[in-house]
């Protein structure tokens, strides 16, 4: 079973490799097939969700965060290639357009700042901000990230792949019928809520609450990867009885 692992915000595949270290020892007889993919750069947000699924073909797809919401969406327009989905600290983007346009305007500041003062100091403050309270940041966090980014790719998925600038999913939810988790931390309000009204919109959708806060695939590796191969484990039996 393939099993297509898409990073957050500031990240990049080596985000995930806790969670990679802890999957071998919880997999039993379903082997996993692991692919941790970069955020294409340079496509609007449909456009990048549809190349991260078709790139990663069929299998079990989890995103966490950003990654998160291009899964979601990835899975709506190709659920022959998604099948199944697992939801970390995200969301189905912002209903309300309102709200939406004030989000981008913030993400556009952002953007600026950004440029402004450069990649490792927009990082240190990213990382500081009350989403991350829960996260231990090791003191070589930033340079990691830094060495993965840019100026050029923070201002793109903070002005074209932010929750501002796509089109929210709410009203499509019901369209999911793979196998699904909604996985959120405790200490994470905001998504707990989100992660609440999404799981009650899938038909089907298992509701999963972990110890933490948003950066869960950080905070609680093997807690992830043990949801992950539930998953792997639930679309095989899926599959099975088909």
């Amino acid at each position: 079973m393939r099993l297509v692992l898409l990073h957050g915000f500031t990240q990049s595949s080596q985000s995930w490799e806790a969670v990679c270290r802890h999957l071998p020892e919880l997999v039993d007889a379903v082997p996993i097939e692991i692919l941790t993919p970069e955020v294409p750069d340079g496509l609007d947000f449909a456009a990048t969700a549809h190349s991260v699924v078709e790139a990663g073909g069929a299998g079990v797809y989890c995103g966490y965060s950003m990654g998160g919401r291009l899964c979601l969406r990835g899975a709506l327009d190709a659920p022959g290639l998604v099948r199944g989905l697992v939801l970390v600290s995200a969301s189905a983007g912002i209903a309300d357009e309102a709200t939406r346009a004030q989000r981008a305007g913030l993400d556009e500041e952002l953007a600026a700042e950004a440029r402004r003062v450069g990649v490792e100091e927009f990082l240190r403050r990213w990382l500081t901000q009350p989403l991350f309270s829960t996260l231990d940041v090791a003191a070589d966090e930033v340079a990691r990230r830094a060495a993965k980014t840019s100026i050029e790719r923070l201002e793109h998925q903070l002005r074209v792949l932010g929750q501002g600038a796509h089109e929210p999913m709410w009203d499509r939810l019901g369209e999911l019928h793979m196998p699904m988790a909604m996985v959120t931390g405790r200490t994470d309000p905001k998504y707990e809520a989100i992660g609440d009204d999404i799981a009650a919109a899938v038909p089907g959708c298992v509701r999963l609450r972990v110890e933490g806060g948003h950066a869960l695939p950080l905070e609680q590796p093997k807690a992830v990867a043990s949801v992950l191969v539930d998953m792997v484990r639930r679309v095989s039996a899926h599959d099975s009885a088909s």
